[in-house]
């Protein structure tokens, strides 16, 4: 029997996605997409903690 699984495994592609960032500096809200990041050739670092930054 074969496991089925949706995440992702060590070697593959994440898929494009746009996520809205709030720029503390600037104190504004703005948009980012991996896409982008690719495009300016930049590191990314991907994390999904569940619940790590809700309020109880």
């Amino acid at each position: 029997m074969s496991e089925i699984c949706c995440g992702l495994r060590v070697g593959q592609d994440v898929p494009d996605f746009k996520i809205e960032t709030f720029e503390p500096t600037k104190g504004d809200f703005g948009e980012i997409s991996l896409e982008t990041l690719k495009a300016d050739k930049k590191w990314t670092i991907l994390f999904f903690y569940p619940a790590a930054f809700t309020f109880v």
